[in-house]
């Protein structure tokens, strides 16, 4: 938190140029699967470093602390930006071991005439959007689907339609027959769909659409698997880099204003630093996350050491008030070297020993 960031920014000021800490946390939200109340990390600060080196620095750890059991794995890890997971998986960590990809398909449907979905591109984030799940049609059962119409409108407030090609090539939904012999084939084009597959089909706000199919993606897994269908290969270790997130977030309470989407001392993207000043919501940030499986094991960000810039981030758009951090601007005023870090948290040893899914 803020305590471990002044001492890093101490330390970094006083010829401590990089260090290590293995530290004990707690988590003052509620628990979920993939967030213990309780746990421990590695913390690393290094002064002088940017994103290149702190993923070299992490990738060499790991390559080199891998049990020989395992089998190798391959340097340098895959990379990721936050748009690219978000658009393709629905999630910020996606698990990359199987397909099952979210499919955009808004251009076909510009100019339909189905009325829900005519009313969801009537916004400006509007969108259409799909997953296909191979052979669905044999594998999923008709109760299969009624549960993934219930969990999306329970938890996400999301309407679904689903399409299936059946063998004799006919297209089975609840909208083929408002959709024309031609529709029907662009849509089957459009998502490589093939005979048995199941399409589920949404429409509405981008952001909505895409963490609803991505919800599904997972849950489809866990049914497929229970039917006995390989999908996630428990010997398969996929790691990944997911950079340029955004810097900051719209408060859910009040949309006008802005959150740190990390903390509000991580550094923005050199690209987009000049937007800070009129465009704060387009800005993409210096923050990157190790993700394994489908799961975060890791996270940190290059910080701000501009005093500045940091004022002005904490005041003019994160509207908070800077009378408690006067230290910490003090101690940029006096100079303070470029400087990032990351936390690996215990979650990593876990999964190389039962690569099992927590999210």
């Amino acid at each position: 938190g803020i305590l471990h960031i002044n001492i890093a920014l101490v330390h970094m000021q006083h010829n401590l140029d990089r260090y290590f800490q293995v530290a004990r946390c707690y988590r003052d939200e509620g628990s979920k699967p993939d967030r213990q109340p309780e746990f421990t990390q590695i913390d690393i600060e290094m002064s002088f470093v940017d994103q290149m080196g702190i993923r070299k620095l992490i990738e060499g750890l790991i390559e080199y602390s891998w049990p020989k059991e395992k089998g190798p794995i391959s340097t340098p890890f895959s990379l990721m930006t936050y748009q690219e997971a978000i658009d393709n998986y629905g999630v910020d960590k996606p698990d990359t071991r199987f397909g099952m990809k979210i499919i955009d398909v808004t251009e076909m449907f510009k100019n339909t005439e189905i009325s829900f979905l005519h009313d969801a591109l009537s916004h400006t984030s509007g969108v259409v959007r799909a997953i296909s799940i191979t052979e669905g049609a044999k594998l999923l059962k008709k109760k299969d689907l009624e549960n993934l119409m219930k969990l999306a409108k329970a938890q996400m407030n999301q309407d679904l339609t689903f399409f299936v090609l059946q063998s004799d090539g006919a297209l089975k939904s609840p909208l083929a027959k408002i959709l024309t012999n031609l529709e029907q084939l662009q849509l089957c084009q459009a998502t490589n769909l093939q005979k048995d597959d199941v399409l589920i089909l949404a429409g509405g706000d981008k952001a909505k659409v895409s963490a609803a199919l991505g919800k599904l993606r997972l849950e489809c897994a866990n049914i497929l698997e229970y039917r006995g269908i390989a999908l996630r290969d428990r010997s398969t270790f996929n790691f990944l880099w997911v950079v340029d997130f955004p810097l900051f977030l719209p408060k859910e309470e009040r949309s006008e204003e802005y959150e740190s989407a990390h903390h509000p001392f991580t550094a923005p993207h050199p690209d987009d630093a000049y937007l800070i000043y009129t465009e704060p919501g387009k800005v993409r940030s210096q923050h990157y996350d190790l993700v394994l499986n489908g799961n975060e094991i890791g996270g940190g960000s290059i910080r701000i050491h501009n005093m500045e810039l940091q004022q002005y981030v904490l005041e003019s758009i994160l509207k908070e008030d800077t009378g408690l951090l006067q230290h910490l601007l003090k101690a940029l005023d006096s100079g303070a070297p470029p400087h990032g870090g990351i936390a690996l948290v215990d979650k990593l040893q876990l999964l190389r020993q039962t690569n099992k899914d927590f999210s």
